[in-house]
């Protein structure tokens, strides 16, 4: 029950992950980034207003896909277990 504890009371956080060791996550997003910066020099303000309402859009569609996708694992993790125990 210890683990449940530490989730209780926030000293662990589901979301979080280590992205030190992944060698395709950083290069990815310094290619992001990079290609952010480009866009946003040429850019007028019209189109930096659109692009922030579209990166905000975006943004919030993958903390959603990552809540349901999280739930889901779970679940097939809680169901991995229950199967387990019937054995």
């Amino acid at each position: 029950m210890k683990i449940l504890e530490e989730f209780w009371y926030g000293n662990i956080e589901p979301t979080d992950y280590d992205t030190s060791s992944c060698k395709e996550y950083k290069k990815l997003n310094e290619l992001i980034c990079r290609n952010e910066e480009k866009l946003r020099v040429a850019m007028t303000d019209e189109q930096k207003t659109l692009f922030e309402k579209y990166t905000d859009c975006v943004r919030e569609h993958q903390t959603i896909t990552d809540c349901l996708i999280f739930q889901n694992s779970f679940k097939l993790g809680a169901r991995m277990m229950l199967e387990i125990m019937e054995e």
